[in-house]
């Protein structure tokens, strides 16, 4: 057997949804009995599945090639005595399950846009089921938006931009990748899908995993000999940011181990490639003329060419998400440094002072992120209100149902890179200004 075989034959094996429903069990997560949880029908399953790994997850008997990752050729069909249910659907009514299992069931984890639902489980170890649901939301919009302003407005505005330039390369390249190689989620069963929030995206590779390393790393980079501490202390972040991240989301049955392999690499090439170049788009972003112009047409152009790769999933919004964020931060970094609100931006490339933490300082930092987050929210949401009727309104898209209505190109693209864009340009702009003008700065 040459090594290309070897090597296929092992991507095949990491990619086997037995492998997840094992950790799963591992970890004290199980099916409820309404569904098998037998080991043996795993091990059945496996001959199979240990072909293509691009069959995986398919409807039993279908053909062609790769469908859109909410298509029913992508779920497991039920099976024939009523017990089972299709990939991500609830798992039957509680009437259906007879008597009440000896141990709770996992909470819900809803998808808001389609109003998909997480299955119901049988959970048996309770810290690490918090534990894996804090990992998978380092790499979800709530900490998104309370981290990166963090940075920039309590620790280092300039670490804080770089982060974002960097965050917005690995996710816009890892959602691209997605819709280019379309594999779907792991099969469930045997897999648990404890979230399905992202469940009708394609699966490889994790772009949880490309954040949940590239973020770390970047993180040690930027700040190793800006900062004063010991290197040991930012590997170890580095190791436990990732593989939490990266755990979670077996952990959850939202990835297979070969994902999370792919995304890991994936995100370690792209830093190797970009990060030379991240000073130089960070000076330009608040230096040139026209960045503005360019930031926005570049980021506006990135968000319609990832619209044209396939059919619509959550995928679509998230990557203007992404790409709205990242112009909104760099054109707002663009604007304050223009109008002279960092007083001196020579301190803003030197090394930092190790400083005291005082009462004063400490209170000040809470005072900031409390006011900045609702400031920040409230735009969110009154951005919210406005693009997607308007959008609705100029491309004559009925707006009954919000949720079908987002699934258009023309409501979702500009709803999401407009609020966000918003958003960013609210963290290094008007915010900072509220901070300055109340003191607090």
């Amino acid at each position: 057997m040459s090594l290309r075989q070897r090597l296929a034959q092992l991507a095949g094996r990491l990619q086997e949804p037995q492998k997840v429903a094992r950790f799963q069990r591992l970890c004290g997560v199980e099916a409820l009995p309404s569904r098998s949880a037998d080991p043996r029908e795993d091990e059945k399953a496996e001959a199979p599945l240990a072909g293509d790994p691009r069959l995986r997850g398919r409807q039993a008997g279908a053909s062609g090639g790769p469908q859109p990752p909410g298509s029913d050729r992508n779920q497991c069909p039920a099976k024939p005595d009523g017990g089972g249910a299709p990939n991500g659907v609830r798992n039957g009514l509680a009437a259906e399950l007879g008597p009440a299992p000896p141990r709770r069931a996992g909470a819900l984890r809803r998808n808001s846009l389609t109003g998909e639902e997480g299955e119901l489980a049988c959970v048996n170890n309770w810290p690490l089921y918090y534990l894996f649901c804090f990992g998978t939301e380092l790499g979800n919009e709530l900490f998104y938006i309370t981290f990166f302003p963090f940075w920039i407005w309590n620790l280092d505005p300039l670490v804080g931009r770089r982060l974002v330039v960097i965050w917005v390369l690995v996710m816009y390249l890892g959602q691209c990748t997605k819709d280019i190689i379309r594999w779907p989620r792991p099969a469930s069963p045997p897999v648990v899908k404890l979230e399905v929030f992202y469940n009708s995206e394609y699966s490889m590779p994790s772009t949880h995993a490309m954040s949940g390393t590239a973020i770390p790393i970047s993180i040690v980079l930027l700040t190793y000999g800006r900062w004063q501490y010991p290197l040991l202390y930012g590997l170890i972040l580095i190791a436990c940011w990732c593989s939490l991240v990266c755990l979670s989301r077996i952990y959850m049955g939202m990835h297979s181990i070969l994902d999370i392999i792919a995304g890991f690499l994936y995100a370690i090439l792209i830093l190797a490639v970009f990060y030379p170049f991240v000073d130089l788009i960070d000076n330009f972003n608040q230096t040139h003329k026209y960045a503005p112009l360019i930031i926005i047409g570049l980021h506006l152009a990135l968000g319609i060419f990832s619209f044209t790769l396939d059919t619509w999933s959550t995928s679509r919004g998230d990557t203007a998400e992404i790409l709205g964020s990242g112009a909104g931060i760099a054109c707002g970094a663009h604007v304050t440094c223009n109008v002279g609100l960092i007083l001196d931006p020579s301190l803003d490339m030197l090394p930092l002072a190790r400083l005291p933490i005082t009462v004063t300082l400490f209170g000040k930092a809470i005072l900031r992120i409390l006011i900045g987050i609702v400031f920040v929210l409230i735009v969110r949401n009154t951005m919210k209100k406005i693009t997607i009727p308007l959008a609705c309104k100029i491309f004559s898209i009925p707006c009954d149902d919000i949720r079908k209505a987002r699934q258009h190109m023309e409501v979702e693209l500009p709803y999401r890179y407009i609020t966000y864009g918003m958003v960013g340009f609210s963290i290094t702009f008007l915010v900072p200004h509220i901070f300055f003008f109340i003191g607090i700065s």
